[in-house]
């Protein structure tokens, strides 16, 4: 006689619910970055049939020009989604994300050529990006928000890492695809229209992470902040939020966001990015055989994702962010010098794990480090608004300055320049106290209304940086 099946313990039921709300999160985070990173997979492709004047670099560089300017829009998406994620919750602001960005795919891959309609094509491209641009920025703050507060207690660093592993998996998939249609069109279709493809494959997957993320979970931590507003609201006090609640009652962990964002940013665009046009623009590789080496990388980068987020649970956050910081200082100009001269592909493979493996130890902690720093309020903002702004300036900067500085004959000078930067993380890292000891996301989730006047300044820093 077979014996009853037990029921689910309350243990296992929410290893269940965190484990399905990361999955729907990072499924749509995957579709978002996907778009995002089409674009500059395919660029060599569409950069002639958008700006038809001028040799290779200068036609890759005003394609990089119209990525950046994507990228300029990033911190005003970052402040408007923020916002409303802190306000309205985490899962509407997702679902009005991937909109945006479903929208601009649309219009890319529907964009007529310069030679059809002339200077109106790489202004529609603009306007494309700008919508994505929107979106990509309230999609980091708002999916690393939600992943860190879903997440289970003791293990966030693991859970988290999900964000990175979702979008190197939108990655993957922009140059899965970008290998396919090489495979199967010809060179001269790839040009004419085969770059429209993976813009509409986009558009249509957006519409179904439209309806995966209706089906999430709001965040509990925004439904007890919720419900301690409209206990404060009642008793007649007002709760301070918005970007002047962050800028006033939260400076110290606004400063250390930035120094830890700087370094990592730019070296995760260049190493993933930025990689494939340097081994076909300067190592002189087929444009399929680099597109397979990126892949690759890319892969084993994604596996690193969740391994270092747990070593991150254990050890803590910032001996890993350390780590990343030391080693971009001391390899980066090494290893893009080598992957200059990498004429066989399993060498740059090679250069590029050992890349991947140090870049990892901010991309795995990039959402928790920082959701750890800001209390439920203004976190949405607090992660979005400081990452978009160093994204825009930095990150979105890395492959035209790469760019213009190869063009100028000063290419090595970019080695340097990405290697300082990791050196401003290093030292941002080194000032920054453990973040995981003083996470605000291990509060007690109880809905008790939130004082009228905020902490001193003092006080609201505590937690962010070390004293010496």
């Amino acid at each position: 006689m077979s014996q009853p099946s037990r029921p689910p313990t309350p243990a296992t039921e929410r290893r269940s619910s965190v484990a399905a709300n990361v999955a729907r999160g990072s499924l749509g985070n995957l579709v978002e970055w996907y778009d995002w990173f089409v674009y500059a997979s395919f660029s060599i492709y569409f950069a002639t049939v958008f700006f038809p004047e001028g040799d290779l670099t200068a036609q890759l560089l005003s394609t990089a020009v119209v990525f950046a300017v994507g990228f300029l829009v990033r911190p005003l998406g970052g402040w408007l989604l923020g916002l409303y994620a802190d306000r309205f919750g985490r899962r509407s602001a997702l679902s009005l994300s991937v909109i945006l960005m479903g929208v601009g795919s649309l219009i890319i891959g529907a964009t007529p050529s310069y030679a059809m309609i002339g200077l109106a094509a790489p202004v529609i491209l603009v306007v494309a990006r700008l919508l994505q641009g929107l979106s990509v920025g309230g999609e980091f703050g708002s999916s690393a928000t939600y992943l860190s507060e879903v997440a289970a207690p003791g293990r966030r660093g693991f859970y988290s890492s999900f964000q990175y592993v979702s979008i190197v998996l939108g990655q993957l998939s922009a140059l899965l695809v970008m290998i396919g249609l090489q495979s199967f069109l010809t060179e001269e279709q790839m040009y004419a229209w085969g770059w429209r493809v993976p813009f509409f494959i986009g558009a249509l997957a957006s519409l179904v992470v439209l309806y995966l993320r209706r089906q999430m979970d709001e965040s509990e931590h925004f439904r007890v902040e919720k419900r301690a507003e409209a206990a404060a609201a009642a008793s007649g006090t007002k709760v301070r939020k918005g970007l002047r609640a962050l800028v006033t009652e939260y400076p110290l962990q606004l400063a250390a966001v930035f120094g830890l964002a700087i370094g990592g940013t730019v070296a995760f665009y260049t190493f993933t990015t930025y990689v494939q046009k340097y081994l076909v623009n300067s190592a002189g590789m087929a444009k399929s055989t680099a597109s397979v080496v990126v892949f690759c990388a890319l892969f084993f980068f994604m596996l690193l994702q969740p391994l270092t987020g747990h070593i991150s649970d254990r050890i803590g956050r910032r001996k890993v962010m350390l780590f990343f910081g030391i080693s971009g200082v001391l390899l980066t100009v090494p290893l893009m010098t080598l992957l200059g001269g990498a004429s066989d592909p399993v060498v740059a493979f090679l250069l590029l794990a050992v890349a991947m493996i140090f870049v990892s130890g901010y991309t795995a902690l990039s959402a928790i480090v920082k959701a750890e720093m800001f209390p439920t309020k203004v976190r949405a903002l607090g992660v979005g608004l400081p990452h978009a702004l160093v994204a825009a300036v930095f990150g979105g900067t890395s492959e035209p300055v790469a760019l213009a500085l190869k063009q100028a004959g000063n290419e090595s000078l970019f080695f340097w320049y990405v290697s300082g930067l990791c050196l401003l993380t290093t030292v941002a890292a080194f000032f920054v106290k453990e973040p995981s000891a003083r996470s605000t996301l291990e509060e007690p989730l109880t809905p008790q209304a939130p004082e009228a006047a905020p902490r001193s300044k003092v006080a609201a820093g505590e937690g962010a940086v070390r004293e010496h």
